[in-house]
């Protein structure tokens, strides 16, 4: 009404001559994103510019603007993006989640290497010896005697600390800003585009926080005092609710739209992805919760409504002089997926000679690539002289050279997970640390009693659980598989004391001279019978497993490692079995003073001949690879046949 004459009323249902229209089905989502991407290169190369994206499926579309950005095309994106979505966002809730009283230890490293202020090689180090310990929550790591004289630990908890007491929304404000500040954060936000807009829709600038606190005056957020996650889900719902869009660039190559906006937009070209199923429906659901007598009474458009419109829409997109329509077969999960019922309708019409829809060409540029198959490596390893040998290391050496090279010469190391989910060896390492509680406590107060073992057995798991800081509700499953497991392991004990064995030690550090080289190792348990020492070691895994690996006494190395620790001529050595169904029961190694003396043997030969320099090839033989962290370093994929 204000411009008078001036304003023009445009149709959107207003039919037309459509424009060229080319099909294109893709094979899956990352295809559907590389032709699309193809479609509007061609386009701007052939001249056809501005040339308009229209934004169907906004994950789809991010795809697509990534790879034009990488080939340096001006975009200019009318949609935006939610400011959840940028960098920006992601280092602040990085930093309200790392200040939580039970952060995880992930979280606060996640924090600390998005933070200037805190020393980079410091925080690398600090990492490291935190995947070494495992050590999942922070208070628990930052309460260790080690940890109360890192100056990285104690300047995380000095920023951590304020943030953690209930305070009104004003004062929540001025505390994120002065952590923003220290932490080294608030200079490289301010420099970022999305940054300063995130820092002005907080009212984090000191304008801002001015202005809010008018604002709230005489509103209940002034005096309500909120905890830490009451201000997190605040700050997590503004930033939901706002919406951040780059700068324009002067000229534009593409331009990204929804579909519904290409009303009187002259654009030379159209690409069209996302026209599947799911994503291009011809009756889009309403928003909201609302029946349909409820939408009648707000005023709210009805479904059939909003189908004419998306109907509408679809017909006037497609008279832009090119247009290219794609959808995929099958979405990124595997499961096939048809188009649209409008791109149905369009090939429908194409077959009855109707419509001018025809199949597009794909615009990507097909590359011949020669093959260049590797051959398995075969490095040498005398210039890195082992001086230390471990039953597991030996073994990584006997299946396969080159995995010995790498993970023990070179020390190349996986780096394990702090907040992994607990598993079978989680199990393992914690049964482990509460059998040798037991037998400790056995040994401080001798008792045969059944019912005082169980409670001691019972007192042991409490105490093992404490110290490895386990959850109980992610520890649950474990912690009720226990009562079985401990019956069974007592029932078995009874009969292997009964034999006259007798519990020495458990988890023994022991090593042993060899020429150049020291074996060492940690032994599950020693016993003593009457003819000597008797190794243990515990197995949490399957019978038949355990059964399998005393087969051929020769290829197992683990039970005659540990029995060369122990230069006794008179031993004996055996797996025990500790499982939940089957009970607990003993593999003996026979002979296993015969099989020690071979193992020697073959650790002084095998020692001997790498410092001799003699390869160490990849074998790639067996389910030695399947798990295997030097797999892609010897790029087995890739050799040749």
């Amino acid at each position: 009404g204000l411009l008078g004459d001036k304003a023009e009323l445009l149709s959107l249902d207003q039919t037309a001559a459509p424009g060229k229209i080319f099909l294109h089905q893709a094979h899956d989502g990352e295809d559907e994103a590389e032709r699309a991407a193809a479609g509007v290169l061609r386009h701007i190369a052939d001249g056809r510019v501005p040339v308009a994206l229209a934004d169907i499926d906004r994950s789809l579309t991010r795809r697509i603007r990534a790879q034009l950005a990488s080939k340096g095309v001006a975009i200019r994106d009318e949609n935006g993006w939610k400011l959840s979505t940028t960098r920006a966002a992601a280092q602040l809730m990085g930093l309200l989640r790392a200040a939580v009283w039970n952060a995880g230890s992930d979280a606060v490293l996640n924090w600390l290497k998005n933070a200037p202020a805190f020393d980079a090689p410091a925080v690398q180090a600090l990492e490291k010896t935190l995947r070494r310990a495992g050590v999942r929550e922070w208070q628990r790591w930052s309460q260790r005697e080690s940890a109360l004289t890192d100056a990285t630990v104690q300047q995380a908890n000095a920023l951590r600390t304020p943030l953690q007491a209930a305070r009104t929304l004003p004062q929540w404000l001025l505390a994120l800003r002065e952590v923003l500040v220290s932490s080294g954060q608030w200079a490289p936000l301010e420099a970022d585009a999305a940054g300063a807009w995130m820092l002005q829709e907080l009212y984090l600038t000191e304008a801002g926080q001015h202005d809010f606190a008018q604002s709230l005056a005489e509103s209940a957020l002034a005096t309500r005092r909120l905890g830490l996650n009451e201000f997190t889900s605040w700050v997590n719902a503004v930033l939901e609710a706002a919406s951040f869009k780059p700068a324009y660039p002067a000229q534009e190559q593409v331009v990204i739209l929804p579909l519904s906006q290409l009303l009187a937009r002259p654009f030379a070209a159209l690409v069209l992805p996302g026209c599947d199923e799911q994503r291009l429906s011809p009756s889009p659901e309403p928003p909201g919760n609302w029946n349909a007598a409820q939408r009648v009474a707000l005023g709210l458009p009805s479904r059939d409504e909003l189908a004419l419109a998306q109907r509408a829409a679809w017909q006037h997109a497609l008279q832009t002089p090119h247009c290219d329509v794609l959808w995929r077969a099958g979405d990124d999960s595997g499961e096939p997926l048809l188009p649209s019922l409008l791109v149905q309708e369009l090939r429908l019409q194409s077959a009855q000679q109707t419509g001018n829809a025809q199949p597009g060409t794909d615009a990507r540029a097909a590359r011949s690539i020669t093959p260049q198959p590797v051959l398995p490596p075969q490095p040498q390893g005398q210039r890195l002289p082992v001086s230390k040998l471990s039953a597991s290391a030996y073994e990584d050496l006997r299946r396969c050279p080159y995995r010995f090279f790498a993970l023990r010469q070179l020390g190349l190391q996986q780096a394990d997970e702090i907040d992994a989910e607990l598993d079978k060896r989680d199990f393992g390492l914690w049964l482990h640390a509460v059998l040798r509680e037991l037998h400790e406590a056995l040994v401080l107060v001798p008792t045969n009693d059944a019912q005082e073992r169980q409670r001691m057995a019972d007192a042991a798991a409490q105490t093992a659980t404490r110290a490895m800081g386990l959850q109980d509700g992610e520890f649950l499953p474990f912690a009720a598989a226990w009562p079985r497991v401990r019956d069974g392991y007592l029932e078995w004990l009874n009969g292997h004391e009964a034999e006259g064995n007798r519990f020495v030690a458990a988890e023994s550090e022991r090593a042993l001279p060899l020429g150049s080289i020291t074996l060492a190792g940690r032994l599950d348990r020693i016993d003593h019978d009457a003819t000597g020492h008797y190794v243990l070691d515990y197995k949490t895994e399957a019978q038949g497993v355990t059964s399998e690996r005393l087969k051929q006494p020769l290829e197992d190395t683990q039970l005659a490692f540990y029995a060369a620790l122990l230069p006794d001529d008179c031993l004996r050595a055996a797996y025990v079995n500790v499982g939940e169904k089957s009970g607990s029961k003993t593999f003996e190694q026979r002979d296993i003073v015969a099989v020690r003396d071979a193992v020697i043997e073959g650790i002084q030969h095998d020692m001997g001949e790498i410092s001799a320099g003699a390869p160490l090839p990849a074998l790639g033989e067996g389910t030695v690879c399947d798990y295997c962290a030097a797999r892609g370093l010897c790029r087995k994929d890739w050799w040749a046949t």
